[in-house]
Formats: structure tokens, sequence, C-alpha cells
């Protein structure tokens, strides 16, 4: 058995741990020095405004400010599910998110697969390029654009009236808001998703393919069972990371897409929140809402982790 250290040798070893960990501080200063102004920053905009919450309990009025208004508890969250025109914005946020989260799986998956079938290197940089650029528009580019190709004089009313069919209202319709913005949606942002796909593609290992060809297995069958296996613990990540943001269906790309003729099926929490607080002056209110929205993303955030830890293996801390 080997001896145990003597006492010297303890503090021999805790003077070198601590020797080591002030060279470490000391090469790591300069970085530090660089992370202050980010970390004032993010106090600045990010915590000192989470004081504000307190106004989801009171009955705030701008003139006797947070410290004098009156406390009312839980009725402004109460409210929440009284209002009918906040249970629709829940409601559409819902279907609105759940929509985005299972298409921008399944096309950049599928786009990935389909992209991975093209030999031609420049034809596929060529793809690769068109679908991710985009992500790089503004909502306030693509609404105007949208605007201008589903508008009465657009190409696509065009189309369907030289057909002999009749104009349709497209972002004024509530029966069709919802696919346009889902679809939008994935049209602006599944390039970011397939390049990760491809990346995961990237570290199938060769030899696996090369076995199955030996074995007589087709395109397909290798998609079936190499491609596809080998995908799933990235796609299971992107699923579980993505049940957290199941409460933000976009305020940016609703706030420029929707009007009130669409509030019945395109209002969202968030520009529901937008005009609560910031329009008609309901500001505990509005808080209350973009708590509870808050709250529940904090929780589901929380367990996507944990389904990704268990499933894929994946965690950050």
């Amino acid at each position: 058995m080997q001896a145990a250290p003597t006492e010297a040798q303890i503090e021999t070893r805790l003077h070198s741990r601590k020797h080591q960990l002030a060279v470490n501080i000391k090469k790591a200063t300069p970085l530090y020095i660089l992370l202050i102004p980010s970390f004032i920053l993010v106090i600045l905009f990010s915590y000192l405004p989470m004081g504000g919450i307190v106004m989801a309990f009171q009955d705030y009025k701008p003139w006797l400010g947070i410290l004098h208004s009156p406390w009312v508890g839980f009725q402004n969250f109460q409210q929440i599910f009284q209002f009918d025109d906040s249970r629709q914005a829940i409601i559409n946020t819902v279907i609105i998110s759940t929509g985005k989260i299972i298409l921008g799986i399944i096309v950049p998956v599928c786009m990935a697969l389909l992209l991975n079938e093209v030999h031609n290197i420049g034809i596929k940089r060529g793809i690769q390029t068109l679908v991710y650029l985009p992500n790089f528009l503004s909502w306030v580019t693509v609404a105007g654009m949208m605007q201008d190709i589903l508008s009465d004089n657009g190409i696509v009313n065009k189309v369907i009236t030289s057909l002999g069919g009749k104009s349709i209202f497209f972002l004024g319709d509530p029966g069709i808001f919802r696919q346009l913005a889902i679809g939008s949606d994935v049209w602006k942002g599944f390039g970011f998703g397939m390049i990760v796909y491809l990346a995961a593609i990237a570290n199938i290992n060769p030899d696996l393919y090369e076995a199955s060809e030996m074995d007589g297995a087709s395109r397909w069958q290798q998609t079936l069972h190499i491609t596809l296996p080998s995908m799933l613990p990235m796609i299971i990540v992107m699923t579980t990371l993505s049940l957290g943001s199941v409460l933000n269906a976009g305020f940016d790309q609703i706030f420029n897409l929707y009007s009130p003729l669409t509030y019945k099926t395109g209002d969202i929490i968030d520009t529901y929140v937008y005009r609560a607080s910031l329009l008609n002056g309901q500001y505990s209110f509005g808080t209350a809402v973009g708590l509870f929205k808050s709250g529940i993303g904090l929780g589901l955030t929380v367990i996507a982790y944990r389904l990704a830890y268990k499933f894929a293996g994946y965690r950050i801390f």
C-alpha cells in the first residue's frame, strides 16, 4: 500500500496549486479586463431592469412610481385567464411556435439529406449560400417582400387571377395567417439548421458507407440505416433545446406582418403585451403576462436541457 503523504508534502502541493492559480489569473487578467464592458452592459440592461418585475404584483401608476403604487398580489395573473384576448394570444403563441419547431426540424433535416446527395462541390456550395442568405435578412425586409408578393397586385394574386381564380387577401385573412407566419419563418431560418445537420453528416465515419456498399445497400438504405441514426443525437439536441421557446413565437415577425384583421389568429403573447402595456397603459397587466411567459419558458428550458443530456449526452454546465 502507498504511504499516506506527510504534512510537508501536503503543504508543498497546496503551495504549488496556489502558485499555479496565481500564474493562471495573471495570464488571464487581460481577458478579464476585456470582459468588464460586457459585464457592465449586462448589469445595466439585463439585471437592473428586472426590478420592474414588481409591477406585475402592483396596480402600477406612473405618477406614483414603483415604490408607492398599491400592491394587488396575484390579481394581474388571474386576469390573464379571464380576458378572452389574453387567452387567445396564449393559444395563438402555442400553435405558431409549435408549428415552427416541428417544421424547423423536419425541413432542415430533409434538405441536409438531399444536399448530401449532391456530389458537385460548386453546386452544393451555391445551394448552401442561397438557402442561408435569408437568415441574414431582418423581418422588416422580409415583411416588406411578403407584402409586395402577396398583395392584391402581387405576383401570387396575378398568377391566381390569370388562371381564373379570385384574388386572395393573404395577410388580412385570419384563416391563413398562421400558415404564412410558420412558412415564412421556416423559409428564413432553415438554412442555418441545414448547415448544422450537414456538419453532423460530415462527421459520420465513411467506413460505414463502404461496408454497406459491399453488402449491397442502396443509397436509400444507407440513409435510413446509417445517415439518419448518426444524425439522431443532433436532431434530439436541436429539438429539446427548441422546447424552451414554445411560448416565443417571434415578436419581430408577427409585429411586422399582422394587422387588426388578423388579431384573432395572429396575436401572440409578445405583441399582446406590447399593446396592453405600451399602447393601452396597462403596465402591471403587461408585466404579469410577460413574467408568466418567462416563467413557463424557464421551466421548459430546464426540462429541455435535462432531456438533451438524458437522450443525447448534451450539456452546457
